[in-house]
């Protein structure tokens, strides 16, 4: 049985400074950076599957994502 993921003592740290960071935000304020975290988090998993596809020889110009 695979054990879960758990983060880093420094992962830990920075998840609790960004969660009091986000408190002080007013909400469009929140609003607008999830949205970009969300396309940032996009182009990260294009960017994952454009290196395994290159490293596994796989052509994605006709694949949909």
């Amino acid at each position: 049985m695979q054990e879960p993921i758990e983060f880093s003592l420094e992962q830990e740290f920075n998840i609790r400074k960004f969660a009091g960071e986000v408190k002080q935000l007013s909400r469009s304020e929140a609003q607008e950076r999830l949205v970009e975290l969300h396309r940032q988090m996009m182009l990260k998993d294009n960017l994952y599957r454009s290196l395994i596809a290159r490293q596994w020889g796989i052509d994605t110009s006709s694949a949909s994502g």
